[in-house]
């Protein structure tokens, strides 16, 4: 069984930044990549930022050059750092890991942390 327990979240002025933990546990196999999804209100859950198991990142166009997705593998656990943060960022982010535990594919999901960004 695997948990993915985020922290984080907050409320944060137009500008400021914001730095998103995922701990993730269990015993984890064939690991693709771990990411961050965010829902916003009325909104599809989107993707926001994924880092592969070799290292190699991918951000939505929204986020890039704002946001820094980041992993340790000691702790098991993957960050988004995001700075110059807007309005429009307001939504609750998921933590999102593709990889086989205990036999059962993925993908996995984090309960969810809110972040709203006020103007």
């Amino acid at each position: 069984q695997v948990q993915l327990v985020e922290s984080g979240g907050g409320l944060v002025q137009a500008g400021g930044s914001l730095r998103l933990s995922c701990a993730t546990s269990g015993s984890i196999f064939k690991l693709t990549h771990m990411g961050w999804f965010r829902q916003a209100p009325g909104k599809q859950r989107e993707l926001v930022a994924t880092i592969a198991s070799g290292g190699s990142t991918n951000y939505a166009d929204s986020v890039k050059g704002r946001f820094t997705i980041s992993r340790d593998n000691a702790k098991s656990t993957v960050y988004l750092q995001m700075n110059n943060l807007k309005p429009e960022d307001t939504a609750v982010y998921f933590c999102n890991l593709g990889a086989t535990v205990g036999g059962r594919p993925g993908p996995y999901w984090g309960q969810g942390t809110q972040v709203t960004v006020s103007s």
